[in-house]
């Protein structure tokens, strides 16, 4: 692993850490669901964007408010991730709703439920 490698790999967990903790800390909107995650963060080499990965647990809804609050605090959030690390440059934020999470746990239900049925199509011949 190259050394830029290794240093936008710290940049990007260092960033995913402390938007973890602002979303959860210091932004009190209430449309913001209580089991809201940062995924994931993709940062540019030069450190002018961020492409941060959001997971919300809830309905469309739910998850369309949430994203919309997030997108609406960003120059907060860009703020606060300011004084908290101390890079030379603040990313701009762009905010992505991130399904994976959800679409893991329905494809593993589906696998169960299929395995789950052949295990009782063997036990009752």
């Amino acid at each position: 692993m190259n050394k830029s490698s290794h240093r936008s790999n710290r940049n990007n967990s260092d960033i995913e850490r402390a938007l973890s903790e602002i979303i959860r800390k210091d932004l009190k909107d209430p449309r913001i669901g209580l089991i809201t995650s940062v995924v994931k963060t993709d940062t540019t080499k030069d450190l002018k964007e961020c492409k941060v990965y959001i997971s919300v647990f809830g309905d469309d809804e739910k998850k369309q408010e949430t994203i919309s609050a997030i997108k609406n605090a960003g120059g907060f959030i860009r703020y606060r991730l300011a004084q908290t690390l101390n890079l030379r440059n603040t990313p701009e934020l762009h905010f992505i709703l991130d399904d994976s999470i959800e679409y893991g746990v329905n494809m593993t239900k589906k696998i169960n439920d299929i395995v789950g049925t052949e295990v009782q199509d063997t036990d009752g011949e």
